[in-house]
């Protein structure tokens, strides 16, 4: 498991605000890092951190979500049914660009030599501010300061601001405001045919060799300036549009050229000491698979005359206004916690930057940040992402659900091509066909049909959008509980027992196996699911129900087989172990020595071939502990106790997806030390780099399991079945934790404090939950405090972190493994030491 070893920023270079990123001292080392984490977006569009006048750098990217260039998948040895068509996101043109030249000196930060230095992504206004003075080889001081911002309330819209003051003497000033059209952060045109990016590593997005983007229109005028392109493969289309003003006082001059590739904007300033340049840079995307370039033309004109009409404060004030609402739902707090403040609520905001506006699209790993896993979706976004989305912005979960009913028809045919009956959907995807090339750690997830059921009912519990379901997403239960029930088979000894058999779970160090211990647990509840469904939708709806049986020939004999097939489902356990085997091979494997692999062999997937890896008892992730998690009222305590002292000093934590699922449940059995050490783990992902790949955009999963470490972590908040119960473990050094959410229209603000719960109605009418089995009734404008002490079991004695180090081999004996130490170099009142 990866811990930070120092205080995981660098406090003279990121000064700790609660409200804020903030930068004080340029780094040319690590730029791909900073790219990331100073990277605005919206769900739909995203602008890496570059500087606007940057040339070197790690990636100078723009994003589109959805947005991606097909190619042939070439497979070493064929067989039936691989997939055949890879999709990678592709760098869209790059507006933000904007050259600066005094005297004709060109401004470039890797060479500059900067006086002073500051940028600010504040998570109130939703901007990326940035102040700086150039000292120029001639002498002469200048002051840049800059803001921009993808906008949430019009998704196709971009700002940015840029103003040049001259400090001491008069100059000749250039402006050169671009729109680049480059691929991968090249200045090239590279695309189409995809290569393996340099050195191994299937996380990283491949580049090409070919061009992806043709030329399809290119328009200017008055200050605008809008190009239009197509994929060479994928036939989807974009335009891209800028449109400029500028206020100064000194005399100046403008033109403009534009060509396939590139278009600027000129402006040629006689500037004078003390008066300010502000130029103004509207920009515009849109996208489609089947739309003419020449109305998505149309669309960014439409979308840049709006900008102009509204003006550049009134687009910055309705920003802040809807994060002021997004903030008024989202915000966790954490008092006397500055240093976890601020971080946790960076990675909160970074599920805005990800979701907020995907408007029927998915959720990418990276979301709009980066190319890493080339822009994919994976199940991630149902188990990791969708929680948050559903208590706490339920109208964009609706829309995340949407996306994968879309998707379903695609996914019929996967099941078609695997022999299946139903659906299932594919392991990563953009346009929903399966694109994994290796079916062992990809295609066998066959539980990614659990995972998209497990999120549509969990949504609708606690909205109560029962309408949803009838009108369609239904379907999605029938579909993917008809591949469960064909793709398990029954054996009978003394009792009928449920079998699934050639698949792998989330832990992708184990693959191909029978009884996976996560995927029979989640299939269970969606055929259980799927059979209530269906009878609920008879008996309250019953036109729906006449409508789904015409248009899916579902049975009565159907339904009552998924629930047979769901009752009778083998969950396997070792009675001499007492705890639950990953799946029915698994603690028959050797144990890897995971304390004496070097960590420069770290993460496995990048040193060791998989069939070395798949030999052993050794985990990528959370498999078993994740199935403790979501199926919790499925286990009894005893027995998470047992799975997780044996299965977490065996995880290596080399996937993101673990740490927070660890902390929950180390939080829920009693390890409350090491649920803090893995919660900031989890925390730091990005911000520290832990996983040495940030540069390729933000770890979007992890951020969702943030919020759930702190909600069903810490939080104590359980929804299984509907029913929503809270059972808290606030850390020590805590002194409260409040979180919100929204149960069937009423928004919950919770309050943990180490003697008592609070909960109070910020809106809506009221809500019944249960407090370590207390039931609990919150009316609006009367907040109800309920006293925690001597209620309720709790795992006395539990062993300290250090002591957290044994599991059993398969003999019985005792394995050692130790588990690295997290040191955040922090005071008691979490204030950080300087760093030298």
């Amino acid at each position: 498991m990866r811990f930070a070893d120092t205080d995981p920023l660098n406090r003279t270079r990121f000064p700790i605000d609660e409200w804020a990123l903030v930068e004080t001292e340029f780094g040319i080392d690590d730029q791909g890092r900073t790219e990331t984490l100073f990277a605005v977006g919206n769900g739909y569009l995203g602008l890496r951190g570059n500087v606007e006048e940057g040339r070197d750098g790690h990636m100078h990217g723009t994003f589109v979500n959805g947005f991606h260039e097909t190619w042939p998948i070439r497979h070493a040895e064929e067989a039936f049914g691989f997939a055949r068509v890879g999709q990678t996101i592709v760098n869209a043109p790059d507006a933000k660009v904007i050259r600066l030249y005094v005297d004709d000196e060109p401004l470039v930060m890797t060479e500059a030599e900067i006086l002073s230095y500051e940028r600010r992504l504040d998570f109130r206004t939703g901007s990326l501010s940035r102040s700086v003075e150039w000292r120029t080889p001639s002498g002469k001081r200048v002051l840049i300061t800059s803001r921009r911002m993808t906008s949430f309330t019009d998704r196709h819209l971009a700002l940015i601001d840029y103003e040049v003051e001259l400090l001491d003497a008069d100059a000749a000033i250039t402006i050169s405001s671009q729109i680049l059209n480059r691929q991968d952060g090249r200045d090239e045109y590279r695309a189409g045919v995809p290569e393996a990016p340099a050195g191994f590593d299937p996380r990283k997005a491949e580049t090409f060799i070919d061009r992806v983007m043709q030329p399809r229109a290119k328009r200017h005028g008055d200050g605008r300036y809008i190009l239009g392109y197509q994929t060479t493969n994928s036939g989807m289309t974009i335009a891209v549009g800028a449109q400029h003003s500028i206020v100064t006082d000194n005399p100046f001059t403008e033109s403009g050229s534009i060509g396939d590739d590139l278009a600027k904007h000129i402006y040629k300033v006689q500037a004078t000491q003390g008066v300010p340049i502000r130029v103004t840079k509207a920009v515009s995307y849109h996208t489609a698979r089947k739309v003419p370039v020449r109305e998505l033309v149309d669309r960014a004109d439409r979308t840049l005359d709006r900008a102009a009409e509204l003006g550049v404060a009134e687009i910055f004030a309705q920003q802040r206004a809807w994060l002021d609402d997004y903030w008024t739902r989202s915000d966790v707090e954490i008092p006397g916690q500055p240093l976890l403040q601020q971080a946790t609520r960076w990675n909160l905001f970074q599920l805005a930057q990800a979701t907020a506006r995907t408007d029927g699209g998915g959720v990418a790993a990276k979301g709009v940040s980066g190319s890493g896993y080339g822009g994919h979706y994976f199940w991630d976004s149902e188990i990791y992402v969708m929680p948050f989305l559903t208590y706490t912005a339920p109208i964009v979960a609706r829309n995340v659900l949407r996306f994968r009913q879309k998707m379903l028809d695609a996914a019929r045919a996967r099941a078609t091509e695997l022999n299946q009956l139903g659906a299932l959907f594919p392991w990563r995807t953009i346009n929903g066909q399966e694109s994994s090339a290796y079916y062992a750690a990809g295609t066998a997830q066959y539980h990614i049909d659990a995972d998209i059921s497990y999120a549509l009912m969990q949504y609708v519990a606690a909205t109560g959008d029962e309408d949803f379901l009838a009108r369609g997403a239904i379907d999605i239960l029938v579909e993917t509980a008809r591949m469960w029930e064909d793709l398990g088979f029954w054996r009978s000894n003394a009792d009928d027992v449920f079998h699934i058999h050639g698949v792998t779970g989330p832990d992708e160090y184990t693959t191909v196996v029978n009884d996976n211990l996560y995927t029979n647990v989640m299939a269970r509840a969606n055929l259980e699911a799927a059979a209530k469904a269906v009878d609920d939708l008879q008996v309250h709806q019953p036109t729906e129900y006449r409508r789904l049986v015409e248009r899916l020939s579902v049975t009565p004999a159907e339904v009552a087989s998924w629930r047979r097939a769901g009752a009778h489902m083998h969950i396997p356990f070792d009675p001499q172990l007492g705890v639950h085997p990953q799946d029915s091979a698994f603690l028959e494997k050797e144990l890897w020595d995971l304390e004496h692999t070097p960590e420069d062999r770290r993460p496995l997937l990048l040193h060791y071939h998989p069939l070395v890896i798949y030999r052993f008892q050794v985990l990528k992730q959370a498999d078993v502990v994740l199935a403790l998690f979501l199926q919790g009222n499925r286990f009894t305590t005893e027995q998470k106790l047992a799975d997780f002292e044996y299965y977490d000093p065996l995880t290596t934590g080399d996937s993101t997806l673990s740490a927070v699922v660890q902390s929950i449940i180390a939080a829920e059995v009693g390890y409350h030390e090491l649920a803090l050490r893995y919660f900031r783990a989890a925390l730091f992902v990005d911000l520290a780099d832990l996983h040495h790949n940030a540069a390729d955009g933000v770890h979007v999963a992890s951020t969702g399991g943030v919020w759930s470490a702190l909600a069903f972590g810490f939080g104590g908040f359980r929804d299984h079945g509907g029913k929503f119960s809270f059972d808290p473990r606030l850390p020590d050094g805590w002194t409260a934790l409040t979180y919100r959410v929204t149960l069937r229209g009423t928004r919950l603000r919770v309050t943990v404090e180490h003697d008592a719960i609070t909960f109070q109605v910020e809106e809506g009418e009221g809500a019944e939950v249960s407090v370590r089995g207390q039931s609990v009734r919150i009316s609006a404008g009367e907040p109800v405090r309920v006293p925690l002490d001597g209620q309720g079991p709790r795992i006395l004695g539990a062993p300290t972190m250090r002591d957290v180090t044994g599991t059993r081999r398969a003999d019985g004996t005792l394995l050692t493994a130790s588990i690295p130490t997290l040191s955040l170099d922090v005071d008691e009142d979490d204030s950080p030491i300087p760093v030298d």
